[in-house]
């Protein structure tokens, strides 16, 4: 990887190491591997005194490897974005993100990993959020570190939607939840409103609806964990499907719920970029005639 940058009268004088940070935006654990393994050049010339001070008109350029430990794995791969910083993918159910185990071979960063090396790319594999296993849709991978961190500085870096269905209908079209979220200690991997947690927002909109169930689109102003499930369990409109927080199973054999679009500022463009992913068949299914849309019959089919 490499970034070049020519050194402005604001900044004549600087350390490189303080630029590192301050401009070039680099996280302290990418900054330790370039200083210490990869190469700084100043004006085509190798530096080795990361206390150096550069001048107005210096050219400042920085190389490392990236590249990923993951073993890699040849499993199917929906890709539906790709460019030099990002690769964005539609994760089907039943696959985690990232392994939980040494041996695990099955997960999206193990598919990643098969995917680039089938294309000859040598690039890191960066999750910038996780899905839950059974959370099928759009996940975002940094192919550097540079820009994971750019992208994670604050949530709001990107606008993230879902689709929902939930078991009955609301009582409000639209709403936000702010409800703070905590570990549930009587259950393993469990999470639940509690006083003591940290504060989650969700926004929600009615979408469709039928007696049994309702289509909600969400949009989440926090990241907790399982924080979709926990709020709409707590408001007894659990998601179908989602055993573990109370949903029914006869309709769906998994939690349903799909990361369906995201948006974003292309850190090194300033483009925006937008992706939408396929609802995956399952959800599809229950969303048919049987559900009222107060939307164009379109909506309903994607």
């Amino acid at each position: 990887m490499k970034i070049s940058y020519t050194v402005d009268d604001a900044h004549d004088g600087r350390e490189i190491r303080q630029l590192a940070s301050s401009t070039l935006g680099l996280s302290a654990k990418l900054w330790k591997r370039i200083k210490w393994n990869g190469t700084i050049l100043v004006n085509g010339k190798p530096c080795r005194d990361a206390s150096l001070r550069v001048k107005a008109g210096d050219e400042l350029t920085m190389l490392w490897q990236e590249a990923s430990p993951v073993v890699p794995v040849d499993l199917p791969l929906d890709v539906l974005y790709e460019d030099e910083a990002f690769l964005i993918v539609n994760k089907p159910a039943a696959m985690i993100v990232h392994p939980t185990h040494r041996e695990a071979r099955d997960t999206l960063v193990h598919a990643v990993a098969g995917y680039f090396r089938r294309r000859g790319e040598r690039v890191g594999i960066h999750p910038l959020y996780r899905l839950d296993r059974d959370t099928t849709g759009i996940v975002i991978l940094a192919k550097s570190a540079r820009i994971q961190h750019a992208m994670t500085q604050r949530h709001g870096q990107i606008y993230r939607e879902y689709l929902a269905l939930v078991t009955g209908q609301l009582n409000r079209e639209k709403g936000r939840i702010d409800m703070p979220i905590g570990r549930d200690t009587s259950k393993a991997n469990h999470w639940q409103v509690r006083a003591d947690g940290k504060r989650a927002l969700t926004e929600y909109e009615v979408r469709a609806s039928c007696p049994a169930y309702s289509l909600l689109k969400i949009h989440l102003l926090t990241g907790r964990t399982h924080q979709i499930r926990v709020h709409l369990a707590a408001l007894g409109h659990p998601l179908l499907g989602d055993a573990a927080y109370g949903g029914p199973c006869d309709k769906m054999q998994r939690q349903a719920l799909h990361a369906w679009r995201v948006r974003f500022r292309h850190p090194l463009t300033g483009k925006e970029i937008q992706v939408q992913a396929p609802v995956p068949q399952d959800m599809r299914q229950l969303i048919g005639p049987d559900i009222v849309s107060r939307e164009t019959p379109s909506f309903l089919y994607w």
